[in-house]
């Protein structure tokens, strides 16, 4: 079962920590062998997404998610070395730089980093993706398209993968989403093409 506050797995951390390593390592090689049969399957870019992670302190992020991030992404590099590498972790402000060591090629950032300032945060050789707030397609068209054009603005010169920061939220008006897609395709074309 789900939960918003992570506290069933929190207690297990920090009262039976060497039975949690023990389970996340298990999950990363799993995780690393489903990822590789989508690539073998025909996959050209994988995405990890880590649900807790963005739920720890920095601390603990780098005894509890990072390890074993690492290690999805190192095995995962050992038969398919030139498929791109996405990490998305929801709330991740506070551990961009931690996700770049993880030796992925591309970091996913939410909505809650301003774009500029999570390139500044990244080394230059990692891309990203994102990170439009979903809530902004409950709005109109002029202020969507807007943020499209101000966050591939600031991503100039890096790899860059236009997209929201989430998925799209219940209720979001088709023809939004549908705008999205459309002023997303055509941003270079509004903001000038060099990039």
């Amino acid at each position: 079962k789900s939960s918003k506050n992570y506290a069933v797995i929190k207690a297990m951390a920090f009262r039976e920590p060497e039975l949690l390593h023990k389970l996340l390592d298990h999950f990363a090689e799993s995780i690393a062998a489903y990822l590789r049969y989508q690539i073998d399957s025909g996959a050209q870019v994988v995405q990890m997404f880590d649900s807790w992670a963005g739920q720890l302190s920095p601390a603990d992020y780098d005894t509890f998610a990072a390890p074993y991030q690492k290690k999805v992404v190192d095995l995962v590099k050992q038969t398919h070395p030139d498929t791109p590498f996405i990490l998305y972790i929801s709330g991740s402000a506070g551990v961009i730089e931690r996700m770049a060591r993880t030796g992925v090629d591309i970091v996913s950032l939410d909505w809650t980093v301003d774009m500029a300032e999570g390139l500044a945060r990244l080394p230059e050789h990692v891309g990203v993706q994102g990170n439009v707030d979903p809530g902004l397609l409950f709005g109109s068209k002029e202020a969507i398209q807007a943020r499209i054009d101000d966050t591939v603005r600031k991503a100039r010169g890096r790899k860059h993968i236009l997209n929201l920061g989430h998925g799209i939220l219940p209720g979001t008006p088709e023809e939004n989403g549908q705008f999205f897609f459309e002023a997303g395709k055509s941003v270079m074309e509004r903001i000038g093409a060099a990039a």
